[in-house]
């Protein structure tokens, strides 16, 4: 007698053909692949997609067979499926749905389920505008914009997700849908912030920014100045206007030959961000930073496309484990709480992001996330090369925000959770309306998100 999982299997075969993988079929294990190396994926199989008819019988055979619908576009939030059961899942991967086209008119941009940051700022540069892209070119559109979205404009122009103007999106029952404000209105409130909880989304339309250049760049200094560079920092973002979204960064770099020489083998402490100012304001704020002569100074006014590459992002699959925690401040205390945890050699990085202003005030009209509480976002990234030590990593970061619970904020950045921690403070008092959502647009649960509500 079949099993379960045989006739399971033996439907989506039926239904999806060669496009599906199952496991030991070629092409399971590459399409089952994250870029977050240290959570392995292991599915119940792999089916990537081309195109909205793709994904609409991808949606359908796993009802039929009796599975569930994990979408996937780059697999950075990876962490964040980690305590989920994959055994009953199709992996749906968009990253071969990559397309961009932008209405420089309306300041427009239509942006397909898989494209990345990248695409869609050398696209809207080219028209002399700018959209609230994550700090690496290659992480999701989809992924970031519905699940809030930290840019370097957000304090003076909000979270990502309030620039989604529309998404269209493969329901649990197969049906395709348009939500907008017009349109599904209520499925729109539960997409920017429920995320893929809801659909898959086959596009969205993203409102840009007009700003064709802004005051960028980073500056560098040994770690050896982290107290003095930590300390004049907390004091310019205590000062800053909303024009300023800036970070603050303790690295440590392993000695590899491929990274510059200025980074391989070192650890240090690097200020970055964006001033979108006069920029002899700009150049005001930061001039305290500057008389403590970093080692590299890169502001200036620069063109929009090249912030995308001011933070250092790794730029290839790494595997990488994190945690974070909102800050209602940054005092004196927690500056040297920062320092003497981001010194220690167990770490990657530790970094504070400067948040508040207008990505801390709720939007009207907006969806289920549409601001962030807090002030300050601390965040402790390390490298876990084998999955054996992952859970003794996870404490390491684990403990490196937990140090700073004097000044804790009651708030998640969703697109910052990862595995081990619990999503539902990133929801804030969205929570009970979107399970409500939840029941009626997937009542039986069909939809895997990396972020469950």
């Amino acid at each position: 007698m079949a099993t379960d999982s045989e006739r399971a299997a033996r439907v989506l075969r039926t239904r999806l053909g060669e496009r599906v993988s199952l496991p030991g079929d070629p092409g399971y294990l590459a399409g089952a692949g994250a870029w977050n190396l240290a959570f392995p994926q292991r599915p119940f199989a792999v089916m990537g997609a081309t195109g909205e008819g793709d994904i609409v019988d991808a949606v359908l055979a796993a009802r039929d067979a009796g599975l569930r619908v994990a979408p996937q576009s780059t697999g950075h939030a990876a962490g964040a499926l980690a305590d989920s059961d994959l055994s009953d899942v199709v992996m749906l991967s968009l990253e071969r749905m990559r397309e961009v086209s932008v209405d420089p008119g309306t300041r427009v941009a239509t942006v397909a389920g898989g494209s990345t940051w990248g695409e869609v700022v050398t696209a809207a540069a080219t028209h002399g505008l700018a959209a609230l892209h994550g700090s690496a070119a290659d992480v999701s559109v989809v992924g970031l914009a519905l699940s809030g979205g930290l840019s370097f404009y957000a304090r003076e122009s909000g979270l990502t997700v309030n620039s989604v103007r529309s998404v269209r999106v493969v329901c649990a029952d197969g049906e395709v849908r348009t939500a907008s404000d017009q349109e599904n209105p209520d499925l729109f409130w539960a997409l920017r912030g429920g995320a893929g909880g809801f659909g898959v989304v086959v596009s969205l339309e993203l409102e840009l920014i007009a700003v064709a250049e802004v005051y960028a760049g980073m500056l560098l200094w040994p770690v050896e100045r982290a107290d003095a560079v930590a300390e004049a920092w907390a004091a310019v973002t205590g000062r800053a206007p909303e024009s300023a979204t800036t970070s603050l960064r303790i690295m440590h770099f392993p000695p590899i030959p491929d990274l510059p020489p200025f980074l391989s083998g070192r650890s240090l402490v690097v200020v970055d961000g964006v001033i979108h100012d006069d920029p002899r304001i700009a150049e005001a704020l930061i001039a305290p930073l500057r008389r403590l002569d970093p080692e590299i100074d890169t502001f200036a006014l620069s063109p929009v496309a090249d912030v995308l590459d001011m933070h250092l992002d790794p730029p290839e699959p790494t595997p990488v484990v994190t945690a974070h925690r909102m800050l209602r401040a940054f005092p004196e205390d927690a500056v040297a709480r920062f320092v003497r945890t981001g010194v220690a050699d167990s770490l990657f990085i530790l970094e504070v992001r400067h948040v508040g202003g207008r990505a801390a005030r709720p939007t009207p009209g907006g969806g289920a996330v549409s601001a962030l509480s807090g002030e300050y976002l601390v965040l402790a990234i390390a490298v876990a090369p084998d999955p054996t030590i992952r859970s003794d990593v996870e404490t390491v970061v684990h403990g490196a925000v937990d140090g700073f619970h004097p000044w804790v904020e009651d708030a998640l950045a969703l697109t910052f959770v990862d595995g081990g921690a619990d999503p539902a403070a990133g929801f804030g008092g969205s929570l009970a309306a979107l399970r409500e959502a939840k029941r009626r647009w997937d009542a039986d649960g069909i939809l895997l998100a990396a972020h469950p509500v």
